[in-house]
C-alpha cells in the first residue's frame, strides 16, 4: 500500500516476476493506493504480509494497520518510509501496531524481496 502508483505497480511487478521467494510457493500482489480502498477489500485469514507506506491519504499507515489488525491479528506488517521514525513515540500512540518491520525507501527491489522473505519465513 502506497499513494504512489509507480511505487506499488514496480514492487507488484518485481515481486511476482522474482524466481522464487519463498521456497514452497510464489507470492500474490495486491496493491492499493488509497488506504480506504485497502480497507474495504481487506479479507480476513488472506493475507500474510503488509507493506504499508507510512504517509498515505486520508489516514497515515499506522492508522490503516491498526485497523486491518483488529480484523486479522495474525497478519504482519512491514511499514515503509523516507524518513526517520520515533518508535517509542509511536509504541505510545499505537500499541497495537507491532514496530518491528521497517523498510526505509527509496528500497533496491532485491532488498525489498530479502526482507518479504525473512517476514514471511
Amino acid at each position: 500500500m502506497d499513494d504512489d502508483p509507480d511505487i506499488t505497480t514496480t514492487f507488484k511487478m518485481g515481486i511476482e516476476d522474482a524466481n522464487s521467494i519463498t521456497h514452497n510457493r510464489r507470492i500474490e500482489v495486491h496493491t492499493y493506493n488509497d488506504p480506504a480502498a485497502a480497507l474495504s477489500e481487506f479479507q480476513p485469514n488472506f493475507f500474510d504480509l503488509l507493506l504499508v507506506d507510512i504517509n498515505l491519504p486520508h489516514m497515515n499507515g499506522f492508522q490503516i494497520s491498526e485497523k486491518l489488525l483488529e480484523l486479522d491479528i495474525n497478519v504482519r506488517v512491514c511499514f515503509m518510509s523516507s524518513g526517520e521514525i520515533n518508535r517509542e513515540g509511536l509504541r505510545e500512540i499505537y500499541p497495537a501496531v507491532s514496530l518491528g518491520c521497517f523498510i526505509k525507501k527509496p528500497v533496491n527491489l532485491d532488498y525489498l524481496i530479502e526482507r518479504i522473505k525473512a517476514e514471511l519465513e
